[in-house]
């Protein structure tokens, strides 16, 4: 054989080894991450800033939607996966999703934190969003925050005082609230795998570093 029948067949076989190798890793379910961020977004602010969503679900005045889910979040002690490789569907099945339309009331963000976030955590469709309701379960709405008729000012601090006065066992260093055109933003909520609270420094450091933010009254 040649040097050139040797080289050409040496390059086809290294790539047949890495489309193996490709295959492979898309077959693996994507589990590296070491907990879990719960982000709880106020949908009053999401709906004052965003005019296009008035005739969303989320911001139909008749459905009074205070805190609804953003996402739970596979995170790394420092950074985050997003995007993964997995064998299931990036589409969410209507009738799977509407099942979460309570909690989170738009199919496009089902669909999306499912693309992004819920294909890193090495669960099928169905068990990551009953695992996201889970978590969601495990968590007190402070009562001041479960029903605001009127809008109101409050320290970010002040709001995270509260969540951990309503869940026991949630420490200041999980928790961070978050802001945007200075009005409440989230609340995200560090938890291990099995949904327990715990400490996260950098979802913590990245809390709003306003002192007092604007929280708009559920309609």
């Amino acid at each position: 054989m040649s040097a050139g029948k040797r080289f050409s067949a040496a390059f086809a076989g290294l790539l047949a080894l890495a489309a193996i190798s490709q295959a492979q890793a898309e077959d693996r379910p994507q589990q590296g991450f070491d907990f879990y961020v719960l982000s709880l977004s106020w949908s009053p602010s999401w709906c004052a800033t965003h005019p296009q969503g008035q005739k969303t679900m989320q911001c139909d005045p008749s459905k009074d939607f205070g805190f609804i889910v953003h996402g739970l979040w596979p995170q790394n002690e420092s950074g985050y996966p997003e995007f993964c490789a997995t064998r299931e569907s990036d589409r969410v099945p209507a009738n799977l999703g509407r099942r979460y339309l309570d909690i989170i009331p738009s199919m496009g963000l089902i669909g999306h934190e499912w693309r992004k976030h819920g294909t890193c955590s090495g669960l099928k469709q169905a068990d990551y969003l009953q695992t996201l309701r889970d978590a969601y379960n495990k968590v007190s709405i402070p009562p001041a925050l479960a029903k605001l008729d009127q809008g109101k000012s409050a320290n970010p601090g002040d709001i995270e005082k509260a969540f951990l006065a309503a869940n026991p066992g949630m420490s200041e260093k999980g928790i961070a609230v978050s802001c945007a055109s200075k009005m409440l933003q989230e609340v995200r909520i560090c938890m291990t795998k099995d949904l327990q609270f715990r400490d996260c420094e950098e979802v913590d450091a990245d809390a709003c570093p306003l002192k007092s933010v604007n929280i708009p009254p559920v309609r």
